[in-house]
């Protein structure tokens, strides 16, 4: 896990080592000043005059100066070195989940990625932070003052070791007992952030069924069940402090005693006022540093859940993967399964596409109807190869799609879903997702052609609107109408609408079939829809039901043959009564 998070370190190397070795001079120095405070101490007590208390002076301005530079560099270099890491390794696994296949992607919740990038990552930068600069400090400042404090005190020196068993052991029990919680938050954070999107995205739905009462109890609820576990876990946490002060003021209050005895008992020969004056340094010293050593492993005790998360997502490989010697073209738009069988999990009992043999050709306009959970949205993912087959093959232009550079098979394949998304930008920013050297000529054609235009042409600032994110300034159906002109714009080999005209009328949908005919006729077009209407003029016409194929047929054909497709055409077109 170590090694893969350094891995984003990087040009920040440089920093991160320069931290600690200023940290460690700091350290050096601060030990030093104490040492020649009881020197000075000695010398006055001596009778020394003030040339010789000026020099120790000098040297104290000395080494107090140097010791804040040292500090300030120390700091400089840990904040640039823990906020590169963190901004690289959200980099990182930004750009890890844009290689995620759909099957990558079904494994994490939008909502979890979410957290793992935002408040993963913060822990994970203050433990690092806090690594490279008080994990450094608290051993070397524990060492040097120790080293300095049996110099000068002796055996008596020998306390400070007393207490780390205590202080390791207290720790331990800490750390044991509170890991489980951060583990357990993390997952339940993952969920409140999950409540807060759904409801942010359906808050038109929450608003108009009324529901802002249960949306409330419910969040309410979430973040509770986040606050109770964070507190047991800070009622644990809130363990450390007081140990450390029971160590400190035994500790100090056993150096005042026995080094008080020490001098008056034997007039200053075996301890002096100087000695007993650094000791009582040093004593601090070292208890502070255990205090700060113990702030360090209650942090890193939160970030290493933390860590484990977000190198789930760095280790995360994707299961579709360029071939050896990708094909780079795409002949033509022809689409062949070949006995193509599909689940969308290695665990699924079930199929969600069972035997499929079906052969397009290029330029053929095909419809696809079917009720709800016919999987008719996940034949057409397997033709961008969103997800590879389980048994048998999908070629476009004859060939394997397994073979295909992903981006030149995908560059080839517009897919117009029906909750297509818009991007914060103007509607030319966002046309151009299509073709991002399209004139401003062709984004006027497009959007003529999928009957945009004439709404573009209402907004104030036309084709230089904002659109707001998600699309949330525009209705339903004049996204569609963006989405399909930005399709348009690649100018595909294969033009897939995966019910995608909803939320459009019947005149406009006959409207933008007519445009693609003559726009596109040698780009194949699968269309995807409930209406009849949408799909009764393609070439051919897909009945799918359970993951199968049932019929295949034009629109007359199916009238004849398709019980499912007759049933749906006589309940639209409300002809029953006139049949019988």
């Amino acid at each position: 896990m170590i090694k893969i998070l350094m891995k984003s370190i990087r040009e920040y190397k440089r920093p991160s080592i320069l931290a600690p070795v200023l940290v460690a001079l700091e350290v050096v120095l601060e030990c030093i000043m104490p040492f020649v405070v009881a020197q000075l101490v000695n010398q006055i007590k001596a009778g020394a005059g003030l040339a010789v208390i000026g020099e120790y002076g000098l040297i104290l301005v000395v080494l107090a100066v140097f010791s804040l530079i040292f500090g300030a560099g120390a700091g400089y270099n840990c904040a640039t070195a823990s906020c590169g890491f963190a901004k690289n390794l959200r980099k990182d696994m930004f750009y890890r989940i844009q290689t995620y296949s759909f099957e990558n992607i079904d494994k994490f919740s939008t909502s979890s990625l979410v957290t793992r990038m935002t408040t993963d990552v913060t822990n994970v930068q203050m433990a690092y932070m806090m690594l490279i600069r008080l994990a450094i400090r608290s051993p070397l400042m524990i060492i040097f003052s120790f080293t300095m404090a049996f110099y000068m005190g002796g055996k008596m020196a020998l306390i400070f070791l007393l207490t780390i068993p205590i202080l390791g052991f207290g720790l331990f029990m800490v750390i044991s007992h509170a890991m489980p919680l951060f583990k357990k938050v993390f997952k339940k954070y993952d969920a409140l952030n999950e409540s807060i999107q759904e409801n942010v995205k359906g808050m038109r739905v929450v608003k108009s069924y009324v529901r802002e009462g249960y949306e409330k109890e419910k969040f309410g609820r979430a973040a509770q069940d986040v606050c109770n576990d964070f507190t047991r876990a800070e009622k644990i946490l809130a363990f450390n402090n007081p140990l450390m002060q029971f160590c400190l003021y035994m500790v100090m209050l056993f150096v005042l005693s026995f080094g008080s005895y020490t001098i008056i008992s034997s007039g200053g020969l075996e301890l002096d006022v100087g000695q007993f004056s650094a000791l009582l340094v040093y004593n601090f010293q070292i208890l502070s540093s255990l205090m700060m050593f113990s702030m360090v492993f209650v942090m890193v005790t939160m970030a290493v859940e933390s860590a484990r998360r977000i190198v789930e997502v760095l280790t995360e490989e994707t299961v579709l993967h360029n071939p050896e010697d990708p094909v780079y073209e795409v002949p033509d738009g022809s689409i062949d399964f070949d006995h193509v069988n599909f689940k969308y999990s290695r665990a699924a009992k079930k199929m969600a596409l069972a035997n499929i043999d079906l052969h397009i050709r290029s330029g053929e306009t095909i419809g696809i109807i079917g009720g709800t959970g016919s999987s008719k949205s996940s034949l057409i993912q397997l033709i961008s190869r969103l997800y590879d087959v389980t048994e048998g093959a999908v070629r476009v232009g004859g060939i394997d799609v397994r073979q295909y550079d992903l981006d030149s098979l995908r560059n080839q394949v517009s897919v117009v879903l029906q909750k297509n998304v818009l991007f914060s930008g103007t509607i030319k920013e966002n046309l151009r997702w299509g073709n991002p050297d399209a004139t401003d000529e062709e984004l006027e054609e497009a959007c003529r052609l999928a009957q945009a235009d004439e709404f573009i042409q209402r907004f104030p600032d036309k084709y230089d609107t904002y659109i707001e994110q998600g699309g949330s300034n525009v209705s339903g159906g004049q996204k569609q109408r963006l989405c399909i002109a930005r399709a348009l714009l690649k100018k595909p080999k294969i033009l897939i609408l995966d019910d995608s005209t909803s939320a459009v009328d019947t005149k406009t949908d006959a409207l933008i079939r007519k445009a693609f005919a003559e726009y596109i006729p040698e780009t194949t077009k699968i269309i995807i829809a409930q209406r009849i209407s949408s799909v009764q003029d393609a070439d051919r016409i897909i009945v799918m039901d359970g993951g199968t194929i049932q019929n295949v047929g034009t629109h007359e054909e199916l009238l004849k043959t398709s019980s499912i497709y007759r049933e749906v055409y006589t309940s639209q077109n409300k002809a029953g009564d006139q049949d019988e």
